[in-house]
C-alpha cells in the first residue's frame, strides 16, 4: 500500500540543551577551559560560550503527511537553518511520497549546492533527512532499525565522553573520553598538564579501561604528534579531531607519525560522502567519526559507512542520541557508540537531548537494548518552547 504523501514541513527554533548541547549553563564541564581553535586567543580561552559556540541552538524539524502522522527530528542550525528549511528545502517534500528519500536528499543538496555543500546548510538537510526516516517508521510502525536491514546484535555498547573517564567507568562504560583542556598557545606548561590529567585518570582506572582525548581541531601537527607520543606512555587509545577538519594533508601525516597501535580519529565536522571520501582515499585516521545530524542524515551517513566498510575502517558515529543508535546497531563496522555524559559534573547518566526528547533511552552499565516503537522511538517534548520563525 502506498503511503500518506507528505502534507507540510515545519521548522522550529529551541534554546538551552538537547540537541545544541554546548547550550549550558554555568558549571558544566563542557564549557571549562577546553582547548579550542579559538585557543590562541587568551579572552577566549576559559569558554566555549564566550566565542559563540551555542548562538545557534537547536533545529527542531516536523514532516506531516496527509493523515495527520508526524516525523520530527532535532540537530542545531538555529533559525538560520529553519529559514533554510522553510524558505527552500520544504518544496521538494510538500505533495510528494516520504519514501522517495534519495530523490528528496539529492534535489535538496544539489540546490542549496551553490551556498551549501557543508556546514549550516548539512545541518538543514539532515534535520530535514531524519524527521523524514521518523515519519516513514511512524507510517509503517517500524522503527528505524528495521528501515536500515535490521539489527546485527542485540545490544549497544558505549563508551561515554566527560570529564571524569573514573567515574564513566563504574557505571559500566567500556572507555572514557576527556576534553584536552589545553593548547598549543599554552606552551609546554599546558601540554604538561595534559598529560598529567591523562596520568591521573589512568592511575584511578587501571590499564585496560579505554582512555582517549578530544582536541576538538586545536593542534597544529607538531604539537599533535607531540601529545600522542608522550601520552602513549599512559596508553592513550586514540587521539580526536586533533587538527583542523579541512587539513587532510595533516591528518595523512599525524596518522603516520602516530605511536604503534595508537588510533587517530576524525570526521566529527566533516560532511558527506566526498569530504569521508577525503579521509579514507588519503588514509587520514583508523576510525572515522560522521554526526548523522551534521553530515547529511541517515541518507547519506550509509554512503559514508559503506565507504568505511570498503577501506577497512571503522566508523563510530559522534554522539547525536537516538539518530546514531539505530544506526550503530544495524552495522557490523561501527562495533560500539559514544555516549555524551550531560550531567554538569560528568557523575551520572542522563538522557543527552534532555529536555528536547521524551523517551529517550541511556545506557544502563553502558548498554542499551533499542526497543521497537516507531521511527526513532521518541516523541518531541512540546513544553520546551518551540518557535517558528519562518511559518509560511
Amino acid at each position: 500500500m502506498p503511503l500518506p504523501l507528505i502534507k507540510a514541513v515545519r521548522a522550529y527554533v529551541v534554546r538551552g540543551g538537547g540537541a545544541d548541547y554546548h547550550d549550558q549553563g554555568e558549571g558544566h564541564w563542557i564549557d571549562d577551559h577546553i582547548a579550542t581553535p579559538m585557543s590562541r586567543y587568551p579572552e577566549y580561552r576559559q569558554s566555549r560560550q564566550s566565542f559563540g559556540i551555542n548562538v545557534l541552538g537547536t533545529l527542531v524539524v516536523e514532516i506531516e503527511a496527509v493523515d495527520g502522522t508526524i516525523g520530527f527530528a532535532v540537530t542545531t542550525g538555529g533559525e538560520p537553518a529553519a529559514y533554510i528549511v522553510e524558505k527552500h528545502l520544504a518544496r521538494f517534500l510538500e505533495g510528494r511520497d516520504p519514501t522517495e528519500v534519495e530523490k528528496i536528499w539529492d534535489q535538496m543538496y544539489f540546490s542549496t549546492q551553490y551556498y551549501g555543500r557543508k556546514g549550516l546548510v548539512v545541518n538543514a538537510i539532515s534535520g530535514v533527512d531524519l524527521a523524514l526516516y521518523d515519519l516513514i517508521g511512524k507510517l509503517r510502525q517500524e522503527p528505524v532499525y528495521a528501515l536500515l536491514g535490521g539489527k546485527v546484535r542485540d545490544e549497544l555498547t558505549f563508551y561515554a565522553t566527560g570529564a571524569r573517564p573514573d567515574l564513566a567507568k563504574e557505571m559500566g562504560f567500556i572507555g572514557g573520553k576527556m576534553p584536552l583542556h589545553h593548547g598549543p598557545a599554552e606552551g609546554e606548561e599546558g601540554l604538561r598538564k595534559n598529560l598529567e590529567e591523562l596520568e591521573t585518570m589512568r592511575n584511578r582506572v587501571g590499564e585496560d579501561f579505554w582512555l582517549m582525548f578530544d582536541c576538538w581541531m586545536s593542534l597544529d601537527l607538531n604539537y599533535a604528534t607531540k601529545l600522542a607520543h608522550k601520552a602513549h606512555e599512559y596508553g592513550l587509545k586514540w587521539i580526536e579531531e586533533a587538527l583542523s577538519p579541512d587539513d587532510y594533508w595533516g591528518y595523512r601525516d599525524l596518522k603516520k607519525n602516530a605511536p604503534p597501535g595508537m588510533l587517530v580519529t576524525t570526521g566529527e565536522h566533516e560532511a558527506t560522502r566526498w569530504g569521508f571520501r577525503m579521509l579514507l582515499e588519503m588514509e587520514c585516521c583508523d576510525i572515522i567519526q560522521p554526526d548523522v545530524g551534521w553530515c547529511g542524515g541517515v541518507t547519506e551517513l550509509i554512503k559514508i559507512a559503506n565507504l568505511a566498510d570498503s577501506k577497512g575502517v571503522m566508523m563510530i558515529p559522534h554522539g547525536s542520541s537516538v539518530y546514531s543508535y539505530h544506526f550503530v546497531i544495524t552495522r557490523h563496522n561501527s562495533p560500539f557508540a559514544e555516549f555524551l555524559m550531560m550531567a554538569p559534573k560528568a557523575d551520572e547518566v542522563v538522557p543527552m537531548f534532555h529536555p528536547q526528547l521524551i523517551g529517550e533511552p541511556v545506557p544502563v552499565n553502558g548498554k542499551l537494548k533499542l526497543g521497537d516503537a516507531p521511527g526513532f522511538g521518541v516523541e518531541l517534548n512540546r513544553d520546551v518552547g518551540l518557535h517558528r520563525p519562518y511559518p509560511r
